[in-house]
C-alpha cells in the first residue's frame, strides 16, 4: 500500500466512525447555582439513557441536551459517581440509537481511535489520533484514582468530557474526560469495572464502595517475601485512619500487605479494584509483612462515604 493508499484507508476509517457515532452524540448545556457549564454526552440504551463524565454535570440544577439532528430536550441526572468520573442522563425525548460498547481491555498501543464531542460549543466535532499510551492513572477531584485509563493523541478541548472514545470499528472504548496537555489527551475505559458502574448509576444512581482506612504506595519485596507473597512487589501501609476498619485490625503504618481475601495485593489499584459493594461488611483475612514475619488480620470493610 502506498502513502496515498494509506491516507485514504485512515480517511475512509475515520469517516465511517463519524458516520455511525456522531447521531448519538449529544451536546450537553449545564445550569449550576455558580453558573453553566457544557460538555458532551453519548445516548447508551434505547430508554434514553446517556452516558457523561460526573464533573460535568457536578451541582447541576438543570441539564439539557441537543442531538446533531436538532432535537433538543431536558435531561435529568439519574447518578454520578465522583470517583471513577462517570454519569448517567435521561433524556425526556426519543434519542438515536444507543452506541455499541467496546472493551478497553483489547485496545493496544498505536492503534487508531476517534473523539467525538463538543468541545468549546462545536458541536459534532471529530479528531482522530492514536493510542498513546494505556494504564495511565488519574486523578479524580475526590482524591480517589482511576485506574487503566486511556492516553491518546486525539485533539481534546473543553466541552470534550464526556464525549466517546471511539475505535475503528465505531464502538465506544472510553469516555473523554481530560485535556493533560497539547497532544496528551486521557479517557475513562470501557471495560468490566466502568460496566458495572454504568449498571449501578442505572439501577439505583449511585455506586456502593467497600472502604478499610488505610493507604499505601508500592514497594519491592526481599526474595524470601517474594516468594511467599506471589510477587515481587507490595503495598507498604503509610498512613491509618483511626478507628477504621484496617486500625479496628491492627493494621500498622510500615506494615506491608501481601494478600486480601487469598489475593495477591502488588499495590494500592490492587486493593482498590477490591473494596467493591460485595466485600463491604464480610470478614476478609488480610496477609501483612512486619517485622520479618507474616502477620494475618481480620478486616471488616465498611461501607465508603463520598462528600
Amino acid at each position: 500500500m502506498d502513502d496515498q493508499e494509506a491516507l485514504d484507508a485512515y480517511s475512509s476509517t475515520v469517516m465511517r466512525v463519524a458516520q455511525i457515532v456522531l447521531p448519538s452524540v449529544a451536546a450537553v448545556s449545564v445550569r449550576t447555582r455558580q453558573g453553566a457549564g457544557a460538555g458532551s454526552a453519548s445516548v447508551i440504551t434505547s430508554e434514553g439513557h446517556l452516558l457523561t463524565s460526573a464533573h460535568v454535570v457536578e451541582g447541576a440544577i438543570g441539564v439539557e441536551v441537543a442531538f446533531p439532528d436538532g432535537t433538543v430536550a431536558a435531561a435529568s441526572v439519574i447518578g454520578a459517581d465522583p470517583l471513577s468520573d462517570l454519569a448517567v442522563l435521561r433524556a425526556d425525548v426519543d434519542t438515536p440509537p444507543p452506541l455499541t460498547m467496546g472493551d478497553a481491555s483489547k485496545l493496544g498501543v498505536g492503534q487508531l481511535v476517534v473523539a467525538l464531542g463538543n468541545p468549546r460549543g462545536f458541536s459534532g466535532s471529530v479528531t482522530a489520533g492514536i493510542v498513546s499510551a494505556l494504564g495511565r492513572s488519574l486523578p479524580t477531584r475526590s482524591g480517589r484514582v482511576i485506574d487503566e485509563v486511556i492516553q491518546t493523541d486525539a485533539a481534546l478541548n473543553p466541552g470534550n468530557s464526556g464525549g466517546v472514545l471511539a475505535d475503528s470499528a465505531g464502538r465506544m472504548v472510553g469516555v473523554n474526560t481530560a485535556v493533560a496537555g497539547v497532544g496528551l489527551g486521557l479517557a475513562v475505559p470501557i471495560n468490566a469495572t466502568t460496566r458495572e458502574i454504568i449498571d449501578a448509576l442505572r439501577a439505583s444512581g449511585r455506586v456502593r464502595r467497600a472502604w478499610l482506612g488505610i493507604a499505601g504506595s508500592t514497594v519491592p519485596l526481599g526474595p524470601d517475601v517474594a516468594a511467599k507473597a506471589g510477587s515481587r512487589v507490595g503495598m507498604q501501609v503509610v498512613s491509618v485512619v483511626p478507628e477504621s476498619p484496617a486500625a479496628v485490625a491492627g493494621a500498622r503504618v510500615g506494615d506491608i500487605v501481601l494478600s486480601l481475601d487469598g489475593v495477591t495485593i502488588a499495590d494500592p489499584t490492587a486493593l482498590q479494584r477490591r473494596m467493591v459493594e460485595g466485600a463491604i461488611g464480610r470478614r476478609m483475612e488480610m496477609t501483612l509483612w512486619r517485622n520479618g514475619a507474616l502477620v494475618d488480620v481480620v478486616v471488616l470493610p465498611q461501607e465508603l462515604r463520598v462528600r
